[in-house]
């Protein structure tokens, strides 16, 4: 099934990864939010589960190892078109993570990398896709398990 004009939503997860204060953002190198900074994800595949979708993208995306806390957070991404038909719809399940290896590098969907402070984040030369400032401070505000 095409992402775009969907007949159903679409399953998606976030991998919402902290190191040392910062979140690892991706930059959006297709659309939806093309030239967008968020958290690296995609779609859940057939007989996945949701934070083994989420591990899956965020290494396909960034070559970053990281262990699943599990879900934060789930929320939908709905785009109508120009002419009123829904072009995108997600259901977006966010994963929070910890970092385990690795060193960012853009691959698969994703532009350029990053580990960003909420202070960062919220700056607004940083053009992020919708509720990325929400999840970053709901994320920062409370700490990695131990």
């Amino acid at each position: 099934m095409s992402r775009e004009f969907p007949n159903h939503p679409l399953p998606g997860v976030l991998a919402l990864v902290e190191r040392e204060g910062r979140l690892l953002m991706v930059q959006r190198g297709r659309e939806p939010d093309l030239g967008k900074w968020g958290f690296p994800g995609g779609l859940i595949e057939l007989g996945e589960t949701v934070t083994a979708a989420a591990l899956r993208e965020l290494n396909e995306e960034t070559g970053i190892t990281a262990e699943a806390l599990g879900v934060m957070d789930v929320f939908d991404v709905i785009t109508p078109s120009e002419d009123g038909r829904i072009r995108y719809h997600f259901v977006l399940n966010v994963v929070r993570c910890r970092w385990i290896s690795g060193e960012a590098k853009a691959a698969s969907d994703a532009a350029a990398t990053g580990w960003y402070s909420l202070t960062e984040i919220d700056e607004p030369a940083l053009v992020c896709s919708s509720n990325v400032g929400r999840l970053a401070r709901m994320a920062l505000a409370s700490p990695l398990p131990v």
